[in-house]
């Protein structure tokens, strides 16, 4: 039965690669691999020899000797343990995104537009890069592609020129996310996940992570591309909202405040991103109604805001697919920690792979398996590769282990651009043809995840 589950699993991990081969969302093989999976290991109960029991954090050996009753029990609690983990997640992404929503919904990313002044081709480039590596580490590096993307189709008319922007963009945020607990969905399963904390994270990647953005920025912007300067697109902002400023300011404030309130109370994050989405669409409603009441005489435009509060409006744009496949994939890969395959993986990557580092480290993970799962993270979604990680390795919290696969799995999708959800997002916004990227950026993509990687291997002796 085992051998069925990671065939299901394999099978399922083949589809969401090939999403845009196949033309089905990847939203549906991972439902579909996580109901199957946990089907056979219910209906397969009775053969299997152990069982990782979440809950306590610890392997049963003797599982095979346990009653039907007990082993079903088991069962039920280890999933619903999974599910709420899970949903931990899930639910501070949901914040994180309605945040995010509600700040667009004011126009307040304009308010970034207006901070670029120069018409030079390198300039700009840097501009963005630096723009990408800070947003991406407050509002996610998704949330941020999308924006700084969206900011540039409006800056820049030729798409050739864009594409490259595009590219560099996707590098800078991959890795502006790597060092921030609430900058990549990874980095958030591995905080959440009690892996990793705030201070330690910032100290362990913080360098690594700028190195990986720096050397690409510098490098591109010696090539031809990025030489002279940009026809820039000239906009007028008389429909910007006034209060356009104080909601980004309000929405980033309230998203960094998240990490504080988990140092302070020692609760989940997601109760304090509940707490900052609840402050921000307070001030939402405030500003709407303003917005609205003294608006232009378009009574169109004011019906259809009657109706709808800027809170509503923007949990109707929340990426809702997304939000499913995460649910999926982390279930399905439960579903293979529940059943001690992940440990054995773990063991023989261990045993077989060429230990890199351990002159400095005795004892621990190779740094070579770490960085194949960075590689492998631009093949795979980095999100089920760190999901398995958590199930593979028991190292204890603020483990350099754990801070190695934050930086890995965060900067190692940018290699290609299916490697990553700020990738796959660029890919759709800008019609960016997977070869092009390949020929183009993943080389220096490369050159700065080595380059990082080498500076993180320096650094850590410190801690």
């Amino acid at each position: 039965m085992e051998a069925a589950i990671i065939l299901v699993f394999v099978m399922g991990y083949l589809a969401i690669t090939l999403e845009h081969s196949i033309k089905i969302d990847k939203l549906i093989p991972a439902l579909v691999m996580m109901a199957i999976c946990w089907a056979l290991i219910a209906l397969g109960l009775e053969s299997f020899p152990q069982w990782f029991d979440s809950g306590k954090h610890m392997l049963l050996e003797n599982f095979g000797a346990l009653a039907s009753e007990d082993k079903m029990h088991l069962m039920e609690e280890t999933l619903l343990h999974h599910l709420g983990k899970t949903a931990e997640i899930l639910v501070f992404l949901l914040g994180a995104m309605t945040i995010v929503e509600i700040i667009d919904y004011f126009d307040g990313f304009a308010t970034i537009k207006d901070f670029i002044k120069t018409k030079k081709k390198s300039k700009i480039l840097w501009i963005f890069s630096i723009l990408a590596f800070i947003l991406s580490a407050i509002i996610d590096n998704l949330t941020a592609t999308i924006v700084l993307i969206s900011i540039l189709q409006k800056i820049v008319k030729d798409r050739s020129v864009r594409i490259w922007y595009a590219g560099l963009i996707i590098i800078a945020a991959n890795a502006g996310g790597a060092w921030s607990p609430i900058g990549d969905v990874t980095t958030t399963m591995l905080w959440i996940g009690k892996k990793v904390t705030t201070g330690h994270l910032i100290g362990y990647l913080l360098i690594p992570s700028l190195l990986c953005m720096v050397v690409p920025s510098l490098i591109a912007s010696f090539l031809p591309a990025f030489k002279g300067d940009l026809d820039i697109v000239e906009d007028d902002n008389k429909n910007k909202s006034k209060f356009s400023a104080t909601m980004l300011y309000l929405g980033l404030g309230a998203i960094i405040f998240v990490p504080i309130f988990k140092v302070i109370t020692h609760l989940p994050p997601y109760v304090g991103m509940m707490l900052s989405l609840g402050v921000v669409a307070t001030f939402a409603e405030i500003y709407s109604s303003s917005k609205f009441s003294m608006s232009s005489h378009d009574s169109k435009e004011h019906d259809e805001h009657a109706h709808h509060s800027p809170v509503h409006q923007s949990l109707s744009k929340i990426e809702l697919p997304s939000i499913l496949f995460f649910l999926g994939i982390l279930m399905a890969v439960a579903a293979l920690e529940s059943l001690g395959i992940l440990f054995g993986f773990a063991s023989s990557l261990q045993e077989n792979v060429p230990q890199l580092g351990t002159e400095m480290h005795p004892g621990g993970v190779s740094d070579l398996v770490v960085l194949l799962l960075g590689v492998g993270s631009a093949v795979i979604d980095n999100v089920p590769l760190v999901a398995a990680s958590l199930g593979m390795f028991t190292e204890p919290i603020d483990h350099e282990l754990w801070h190695f696969i934050a930086y890995s799995a965060g900067t190692g999708g940018s290699m290609l651009i299916i490697g990553s959800a700020a990738g796959v997002v660029a890919m759709g916004m800008e019609k960016i043809d997977f070869f092009w990227y390949l020929k183009k950026i993943s080389w220096l993509a490369l050159a700065g995840f080595l380059v990082g990687a080498a500076a993180f291997m320096v650094t850590r002796t410190l801690f």
